[in-house]
């Protein structure tokens, strides 16, 4: 029996599921909607509104099957699905748009907007500002959970009751917590299977790149040269070295020799046959072109720098080394290093001081190993300088060198942080200083909603995330469920984006040449999918380890002063 009709309460403004249009109650139902309606509603088939639910929006679209319970409250611009439920006191407000299958518990806030703090007015005189919430399908937000403006949350997630999410949840993550964090990914409660699944997915990737290497490599090969990616798709590139390096790279992970048609040799004598013996330097131009010209070579940035870690690997690779000890560097003291960092602009241009940090780093490194007999000092050069600087420089806080810009946030920071921590820290088998707190600003840029599209899923840029956290792991567990997450999605994404017979595109999922296959592209991905792969445990099952510039292994290691502990 239902007591509470005589106070007035219905039972079905409080159990909307309950709902049958044929009973009585459809009546009411059709004119409460007729009401709605006639104020630009779009309403399903199916739908039911409680008649005292706060209804007040610029603009509503319920999908069919769709309800809203007693007392819940409604404003602003709202687009959702088909079969979702607002439940009693919950509060839905602002610029919302929401899939199908969302449950939004009793007395959730999903709050659409923010106000403005000015500090010249008092607060209650604050205009309003909005970005927007966005929500996947089949998503549970429990009791008394709060979503805040300029979220989005994936498909397949859990919100926990209290939650409070501030920034954007990955795919079928469970969250709790104030401010939320990422607890588990649902699918690893049948971690047996979902691991298994991975590791099936990776073997057939590794099978199918192998079986395709050297189509892959002959596409990308024109005019007697290699180049990037091939005119007829994007257009006529001008000559280059690190083409060359990319071939080298790709032929050694996937077929464990030099590109089919070249002998190792050749190919170490048409890497290094540019490298200046002054400089060290290795300037741009075609391969087959055996003259020099002054490109305005330098040890710190643009092509020449990044050929220290490009050709440098590659020669490697193929059994060889340089020629010559990039002295251009190894002639730079300590003071001269310190100096050059602390003139360059470690905000707006994080990503190129980092860069030259790792071209830095890379040529103390290969110093190092090639021609400690020849240098003086085992050819570690500035090395020590460098690193002494960057651990006093680090930021505590943040645990990087840069800071986030406006408009791009973090993008160059973190660029620029894996750059840096390459050819440094990793290279050279030493830890970061301040891993938690790198951890935390790199899932903070994960977050970046620009990075999920086209334009923004690119090589770069997930390799730029994914690195830094598989070198903060081998320090700390800190939000490893989240990382992993993260993790899940990238490599679901990047093992569905190989193209037969051409390979990867720098940004699998855009348009003009970024979107085309390439070789930079394929090296680049593949030891993404690599990294990834090992975040999560399953890299085993890909049949490859990177060996060149992307190699997890340092090239040299710092030797411990003899009795220290």
């Amino acid at each position: 029996m239902d007591h509470s009709a005589a106070q007035g309460v219905r039972r079905v403004d409080f159990l909307p599921w309950e709902y049958d249009p044929a009973s009585a109650e459809g009546e009411a139902q059709a004119a409460r909607q007729r009401e709605l309606a006639d104020a630009g509603a779009q309403l399903g088939a199916g739908v039911f509104v409680a008649p005292n639910a706060a209804v007040y929006c610029d603009r509503l679209a319920l999908g069919d099957r769709t309800y809203v319970a007693a007392l819940a409250y409604l404003s602003g611009e709202l687009t959702i699905g088909a079969d979702c439920s607002v439940n009693p006191f919950a509060v839905v407000r602002g610029e919302i748009r929401m899939g199908d299958g969302v449950r939004i518990g009793a007395h959730s806030s999903i709050l659409g907007f923010n106000h403005q703090m000015a500090n010249d007015r008092p607060v209650f005189q604050q205009d309003t500002w909005s970005k927007g919430i966005t929500i996947g399908d089949d998503v549970w937000i429990g009791s008394n959970a709060t979503i805040l403006d300029g979220v989005t949350v994936g498909d397949h997630v859990v919100v926990a009751a209290g939650a409070v999410v501030t920034k954007n949840v990955p795919d079928w993550a469970v969250v709790a917590g104030n401010p939320a964090r990422v607890l588990r990914d649902r699918r690893a409660e049948t971690k047996g299977a979902t691991a298994g699944d991975f590791a099936a997915r990776l073997a057939a990737f590794g099978d199918r790149a192998r079986e395709q290497a050297g189509d892959v490599l002959a596409r990308c090969y024109e005019d007697g040269r290699f180049v990037d990616r091939p005119s007829a798709a994007a257009g006529p590139l001008r000559p280059a070295v690190r083409p060359w390096a990319d071939a080298v790279e790709i032929a050694d992970l996937l077929l464990g020799t030099p590109p089919p048609g070249f002998e190792a040799a050749d190919l170490v004598r048409r890497l290094t046959a540019r490298q200046d013996p002054a400089s060290g330097l290795i300037p741009e131009g075609d391969l087959s072109d055996q003259g020099l010209s002054d490109d305005g070579l330098s040890a710190t940035d643009g092509d020449a720098a990044y050929h220290v870690l490009s050709v440098g690997y590659a020669v490697r690779l193929l059994g060889g080394r340089l020629p010559h000890p990039v002295r251009a560097v190894h002639a730079l003291g300590d003071r001269d290093v310190v100096d050059a960092l602390e003139a360059r602009d470690w905000g707006a241009q994080a990503w190129g001081s980092g860069a030259a940090v790792d071209s830095l780093a890379t040529a103390c490194a290969l110093n190092m190993a090639d021609f400690a007999e020849e240098l003086p000092a085992g050819g570690v050069g500035p090395l020590y300088g460098l690193l002494g600087w960057l651990t006093a420089k680090a930021d505590p806080a943040t645990g990087l060198w840069g800071a986030p810009q406006p408009g791009s946030r973090w993008l160059q920071a973190v660029n620029g942080f894996y750059r840096l921590t390459r050819g440094s820290y990793a290279q050279l088998g030493l830890p970061l200083p301040y891993p938690e707190a790198a951890v935390d600003t790199v899932l903070e840029h994960a977050a970046d909603p620009v990075l999920a599209t086209p334009e923004g899923w690119t090589a770069c840029n997930v390799l730029d995330i994914v690195h830094p956290l598989w070198l903060a792991a081998k320090q700390t567990a800190h939000r490893r469920a989240e990382g992993e997450a993260w993790a899940r999605t990238q490599l679901d994404r990047a093992l569905e984006s190989w193209a037969d017979g051409a390979g990867l595109a720098f940004a699998p999922r855009g348009t003009g040449p970024d979107g085309v296959p390439g070789l930079q592209g394929t090296e680049m991905w593949l030891s993404i999918v690599w990294y990834l792969a090992d975040y999560l445990g399953v890299a085993d099952s890909l049949g490859y380890r990177p060996r060149g510039v992307h190699n997890p292994d340092p090239l040299v290691r710092i030797t411990p002063v003899a009795g220290a502990r």
